[in-house]
């Protein structure tokens, strides 16, 4: 069984004392998004856990405890996305230089084959055209450099609720045209950029086709790389759960929607800001799930997941 923590929302960043809390018990509790009286049990048992797939834009709050993880042998690697937008696109994040020295310290600890670097979502708006990811990209690929080898970019979805604080900002939104010229001299520069850095790079649950433009299709969730990384097969059946376009394996996700508080704009998890705060103030590490009190029992022999009630 592959863990996703999360997509839904930051765990390393917001919720590292709870998941370490769930790593000692061994299971964890998941409220179905759909209907919070439905919650189910998850495994963290060491037998049952193949991989944990961390996605983050602040790792360093699990930095101190990532020695304990190994010590259990787990497996894992990160989804960082490090993009250095401004406010108010992520007006939650740290600057920069600090994304970036914390990306490069986490790889320093467990190897740059284990951080993969998300350059995600490209926000094509008047205050930040084509030309402004092009040489934004360049530059933290350079920065990057030497810390990881691979590289996944994806333009921003249309999502309801992202999209209306997107255009609320009076930025210029606008969704690109892949026959643009530009559009296509921004990726070309981009995929230039990863490989002058020693960076593969691929797009990620991508509608438009940037294989022309030298960015393959790619699955962050991966059999093949977590092959290559760990030496282990862990199965190539698709998430049914993603997008049509997503390429990714089946895994267990144990976030939350709802709970991040980053703040950026562009989110897809964060249907509000004030519902997310909430979320966390009420969060109790003790708990089996990240909202809401429930308790749960690991399931018995190699059981992935079962219901709590």
């Amino acid at each position: 069984m592959i863990i996703s923590a999360s997509r839904r929302t930051d765990i390393p960043a917001f919720y590292s004392e709870w998941l370490m809390n769930r790593i000692e018990v061994g299971c964890c509790g998941v409220m179905n998004p759909f209907n919070a009286n439905q919650v189910s049990t998850v495994s963290l048992a060491p037998a049952d856990v193949d991989v944990i797939v961390f996605w983050t834009k602040n790792a360093g709050p699990l930095l101190p405890r990532l020695a304990d993880l190994d010590s259990l042998g787990y497996r894992y690697y990160f989804q960082y996305t490090v993009n250095g937008y401004h406010a108010p696109l992520e007006p939650g994040l740290p600057p920069l230089e600090e994304c970036v020295s914390t990306f490069r310290r986490l790889s320093e600890l467990i190897g740059p084959q284990r951080v993969i670097w998300r350059y995600d979502p490209i926000i094509i708006s008047d205050e930040t055209p084509e030309e402004y990811h092009a040489g934004q990209f360049e530059r933290i690929a350079s920065l990057l450099s030497g810390s990881t080898g691979r590289a996944v970019v994806s333009v921003a979805d249309e999502y309801r609720a992202a999209k209306g604080r997107l255009d609320r900002l009076g930025i210029g939104y606008r969704q690109p045209d892949a026959g643009d010229p530009a559009f296509g001299e921004m990726i070309g520069r981009m995929a230039e950029a990863a490989g002058r850095s020693g960076m593969e790079i691929f797009s990620c649950a991508e509608t438009l086709d940037l294989a022309p433009f030298g960015v393959a299709p790619g699955k962050c969730v991966d059999d093949g790389y977590i092959r290559k990384v760990f030496g282990i097969e862990v199965g190539g059946r698709k998430d049914k759960s993603q997008r049509l376009e997503c390429g990714c394996v089946a895994s267990s996700d144990i976030g939350a929607y709802d709970t991040c508080l980053h703040g950026c704009a562009y989110c897809y998890a964060t249907r509000s800001a004030k519902t997310a705060a909430g979320n966390s103030e009420a969060h109790d590490p003790r708990s089996a799930s990240l909202v809401g009190w429930h308790e749960c029992e690991p399931p018995e022999g190699p059981t992935a997941q079962r219901s709590l009630f």
